[in-house]
């Protein structure tokens, strides 16, 4: 097939290479000169051969709803734009119908792989109708693990539901790192363990607790001993906040998932005004000491 692809970021280059290399004339667009194929979103629907398919993979947000308005105004009727950036699943049904009221097709896809998806392949979750589904299942098939289909790739349901599945996705992924970071922290902390990464790399094969994220924090430890290297700042990219706004509205019960959204804010924290508090309490209720900050060196 022929696809645009707007967004040529870690992810977007990657993908753009996978799918060359699976024999798709890609044509990308970036506002980096250095790896755009055309100047602007105006050229890259001239190099496209109508009816054109658009891959946009940009930031979430703002600069994906400019992006899509402005292929509406450059793209024709039969077109078809996919969005396989983070957006929220509320702003599909909207994009959809900007797209739609000009004759273009709407797909939602959540994408999964990160930087290692040019070698390994990318999970795939999309929200469309059935027909613009099939009409692009060739590019999706590039992109998605090598394997049966239904083990890297779902049609989740109509728009909104590919991004809808990401998110919960990626609340789960918020639970799994917070849950290995914790036990990695014990480990370090008994001095029964001599190799904390030794123990963790072990876990690769025959336990109930091996994945991918473990190897990966397994090879992240052998890279960096003891994380030296790095803070623990650590962003959130908004969807586990939706994830634990989408359990409020829906009143199920989410603990693990909004524990490890909570700690990503305490990362934040140079001296937490909670547990100063917390502290203070103690003090003024027990007569426990507290550490002045002139103590603390």
């Amino acid at each position: 097939m022929q696809l645009g692809l707007v967004g040529l970021g870690k992810m977007g280059f990657n993908m753009r290479e996978r799918l060359r290399a699976g024999g798709h004339e890609v044509i990308g667009y970036d506002p980096r000169p250095e790896v755009t194929d055309v100047a602007n979103l105006a050229a890259l629907a001239a190099a496209l051969t109508a009816p054109r398919v658009v891959w946009v993979m940009v930031p979430s947000g703002t600069i994906t709803h400019s992006t899509i308005a402005e292929l509406a105004d450059v793209l024709s009727p039969g077109d078809l734009v996919i969005d396989g950036g983070n957006s929220r699943y509320t702003e599909d049904g909207p994009h959809a119908k900007l797209l739609g009221d000009k004759g273009i097709s709407f797909i939602d896809a959540g994408v999964s792989g990160g930087v290692w998806g040019l070698t390994e392949g990318y999970g795939l979750m999309v929200g469309g109708s059935d027909a613009d589904v099939a009409r692009v299942m060739p590019i999706f098939d590039t992109l998605r693990p090598p394997g049966d289909l239904a083990d890297g790739f779902v049609h989740a349901g109509p728009v909104g539901a590919g991004h809808y599945a990401k998110m919960v996705h990626n609340g789960i992924e918020y639970g799994l790192m917070h849950a290995y970071a914790e036990g990695y922290e014990l480990l370090a902390a008994e001095d029964l363990i001599n190799d904390p990464q030794a123990v963790i790399q072990a876990w690769s094969n025959g336990t109930v607790v091996r994945s991918w994220l473990q190897e990966l924090l397994a090879k992240a430890l052998k890279e960096d001993p003891g994380f030296a290297e790095i803070s623990g700042y650590t962003e959130d990219s908004g969807e586990g906040r939706w994830t634990v706004e989408e359990a409020i509205a829906h009143r199920v019960p989410m603990p693990v998932i909004a524990a490890s959204l909570f700690a990503r804010f305490a990362s934040r924290q140079d001296d937490s005004p909670t547990m100063k508090a917390v502290s203070a309490l103690r003090n003024q209720f027990g007569g426990h000491a507290v550490k002045r900050i002139s103590e603390s060196g």
